[in-house]
């Protein structure tokens, strides 16, 4: 007995063993989306029963717009894989896979899958929730999953919702276990949309908060369908894993320059080699790696004098020290979503083999909004610069803002005493009574009229030189 319960211990280590390293070798590496499709354009396409219909649509509203993907308007129908005919159904998608590829593929099946699964002809029953049950269910999901990725497409499995008959969530919750367990190990992405859609008891809930966070319908009276703001909701659980993994891919293919080790570390150290096995790999914003020493060098530029001859003149080029803090703040990500757009990236080729880099920031005009309003690439300081020959308008304090006088330095008024007018003798001074300044006597005809220092007004004769 002792031996047979050591070797009972020994085949489940084996068999742990065995899906611990299935798990690691189907591991996402890099990005989960091909940084590479055809076109540019990744094509996407649903899979599944009458939820996936509905799913369907959440994701046409979501992604509409989106220039990056080509979505089939036609989900492909896999009413379940619990079924008798479901091995010809997916043959059928096989068939019909092959001929229209995607690169993205969204599941969502299994609400027909509550009925027992008929083997060895029909003869065998197995009914729902028994353990051979969920190994005849959890081969299935295999096969329909290597299916999907055969032709190395990306695959998002959304778990079933939660429904109002309770007795109908027992059998969900047991077909959402195995199909994320398989999906672990076959390495595809799993997407819990139960939890999302029922209440903090786990409860079914018909009224809920949308997209946008107004209480409204999400489910309809059948208590498992969605209304259109529920299939929206149900698209939005999809939606924050596909946009992050297209932002990863489109990472993906910025390819570094070519040169040696050192100078693939300045240009991106979090992709380059350890120099020795065993050496640490350094960090995307270590200080280490990201701080700029100054460098500076000298490029010779051949030049022809008016004389008609040939010199070369030495050109200092100044690179500062640039701390590591700018560079981590020039390389954040405004979201994990999206990447900041720091702006339009300007090159010209010196002599010697110097690549001259620069930007433009982009502007920053808003229509209404704290959000960056979308302009049309020809109104893109990019344009403006360097196709129109256009000169931008400087910012005020900018080094080339030459406006005089500066906006913040004001021209002190210099005080200019007026001459008071002569008034007639029978008329009253025009000052103030209150002033201890006493008036100019008035002028005879024929004298001159000078002004003091005091700014008053002093009588000479015609005599006086």
């Amino acid at each position: 007995m002792i031996r047979l319960a050591i070797i009972a211990v020994s085949l489940c280590f084996a068999i742990a063993a065995q899906q611990s390293a299935r798990a690691q070798e189907n591991a996402v590496v890099g990005a989960y989306i091909t940084p590479f499709p055809e076109g540019d354009i990744y094509k996407m396409q649903v899979v599944g029963d009458d939820l996936a219909e509905g799913l369907l649509s959440g994701i046409v509203e979501a992604f509409g717009a989106d220039s990056r993907l080509a979505i089939n308007r036609k989900h492909r129908v896999l009413q379940g894989l619990a079924r008798t005919q479901a091995e010809d159904d997916l043959k059928a998608l096989d068939e019909a896979m092959a001929r229209e590829p995607a690169h993205v593929t969204l599941v969502m099946t299994g609400l027909n899958d509550r009925i027992p699964i008929r083997v060895q002809g029909g003869s065998k029953r197995l009914f729902v929730g028994k353990d051979d049950w969920r190994g005849e269910y959890g081969s299935r999901v295999d096969r329909l999953i290597k299916l999907l990725k055969k032709r190395g497409g990306a695959v998002y499995w959304v778990g079933l919702p939660v429904v109002r008959k309770s007795d109908w969530n027992d059998d969900i919750q047991v077909m959402n276990d195995i199909v994320r367990e398989r999906a672990y190990l076959n390495g595809i992405k799993y997407i819990d949309a139960y939890a999302g859609l029922a209440d903090e008891g786990g409860n079914f809930v018909a009224m809920g908060p949308d997209v946008a966070g107004l209480v409204r319908r999400l489910r309809e009276s059948d208590g498992v369908s969605f209304t259109t703001a529920g299939n929206r909701k149900l698209a939005h659980f999809v939606e924050r894993d596909l946009r992050r993994d297209l932002t990863q891919a489109k990472s993906e293919r910025s390819i570094p320059l070519a040169g040696a080790e050192a100078d693939q570390r300045k240009i991106n150290p979090a992709k380059t080699a350890p120099e020795a096995p065993g050496a640490p790999q350094p960090t995307p914003f270590a200080a280490s790696a990201l701080e700029q020493k100054a460098d500076n060098s000298r490029i010779f530029v051949r030049t022809v004098t008016p004389g008609g001859r040939e010199e070369t003149v030495t050109l200092d080029v100044l690179r500062p020290a640039i701390p590591a803090s700018v560079v981590q703040l020039m390389a954040r990500n405004a979201t994990p979503d999206k990447a900041t757009q720091v702006g339009d990236t300007l090159q010209e080729q010196l002599p010697g083999g110097l690549l001259l880099l620069s930007s433009v920031t982009p502007a920053s005009e808003t229509a209404g909004s704290n959000r960056r309003s979308r302009v049309s690439p020809t109104q893109t300081p990019y344009f403006k610069v360097m196709v129109k020959g256009e000169r931008l308008s400087p910012k005020p304090g900018r080094a080339d803002d030459f406006r005089w006088p500066r906006p913040d330095q004001t021209v002190e008024a210099v005080p200019v005493a007026i001459p008071a007018k002569a008034s007639p003798a029978n008329s009253l001074p025009l000052t103030d009574p209150s002033s201890s300044t006493q008036a100019a006597p008035p002028v005879r005809p024929g004298t001159r009229r000078s002004l003091t220092p005091a700014g008053s007004i002093e009588p000479r004769s015609p005599s006086a030189r």
